[in-house]
């Protein structure tokens, strides 16, 4: 074969190939617009969708794979007005619970426990299910410092403490022990516990504070990954800052935790 006719057919064979290959792409693309779907909005469980008041458009979604599990995934959905769907605001993101799971909280929701799944006690080391209000967040840093925040903060200081004891009057609350008069034989001094306390947001779990029923559950930061809490939910510390810089007091914040397939 001459050199023209080698030259001519490797130019043809070029063209065939790329002919060739803009048809796959082609032919990709049609598959890929078919057939990728955007990743489903989590669905709130329906034991605790109508617990949810009208004027809650945020929701902070945690579920958990199966009642014992110590890792779960959180969502940050968010609506404008009752009628609205709920759409995800970020990725879903990694957390950890107590180191006995879920257990079946005290909160907003009003119906009873799915048959067989454990009631939330005090010192159980469950993390509660349910549907909780998030009233205040919590931190190391001043107030001065945290202008990001859209929820009413409390900084905290060597005084401010988590009382634990069922029997004082103060019992599942944060409190200053200079202000008010001690009370109770244990308590949580919240400053204690360091970078996992940096910053926080208090879960409305048992809001009538009923002796024995549990009490100062948190969202926080994590000891590390896949490392279970005392029944608080925990997360990375660029993940905590994320929900608290999106929660907003305006919005009436709510925490709903359960199982997936609720």
């Amino acid at each position: 074969m001459s050199r023209l006719g080698q030259a001519y057919y490797i130019h043809h064979s070029v063209k065939k190939l790329a002919v060739l290959l803009v048809l796959l792409l082609v032919a990709f693309a049609i598959w890929l617009a078919r057939n990728w779907r955007l990743p489903a909005t989590p669905s709130i469980p329906a034991l605790f969708k109508s617990s949810l008041p009208a004027a809650c458009r945020q929701v902070v979604l945690v579920l958990s794979p199966s009642q014992p599990s110590v890792t779960a995934r959180l969502w940050l959905l968010e609506r404008s007005t009752s009628d609205d769907a709920w759409h995800t605001a970020t990725d879903p993101i990694p957390v950890t619970l107590g180191h006995k799971g879920l257990a079946w909280g005290v909160g907003e929701h009003t119906g009873a426990a799915p048959a067989g799944f454990p009631l939330k006690r005090e010192g159980d080391k469950c993390s509660p299910a349910g549907v909780f209000r998030l009233p205040f967040a919590f931190g190391l840093a001043a107030a001065v410092d945290a202008p990001w925040l859209k929820l009413p903060y409390t900084p905290l200081t060597p005084s401010i403490v988590g009382v634990d004891d069922p029997k004082s009057r103060y019992y599942n609350q944060v409190v200053d022990n200079t202000v008010v008069t001690p009370d109770w034989e244990s308590n949580e001094a919240m400053q204690r516990h360091g970078e996992l306390y940096r910053w926080g947001a208090f879960i409305a779990h048992n809001p009538d504070a009923t002796p024995g029923l549990g009490s100062c559950i948190f969202l926080h930061l994590w000891p590390g990954p896949g490392k279970a809490t005392s029944g608080c939910t925990a997360m990375s510390r660029e993940d905590i800052e994320k929900v608290l810089r999106w929660l907003d007091a305006a919005k009436e914040p709510h925490l709903v935790q359960g199982l997936e397939g609720w």
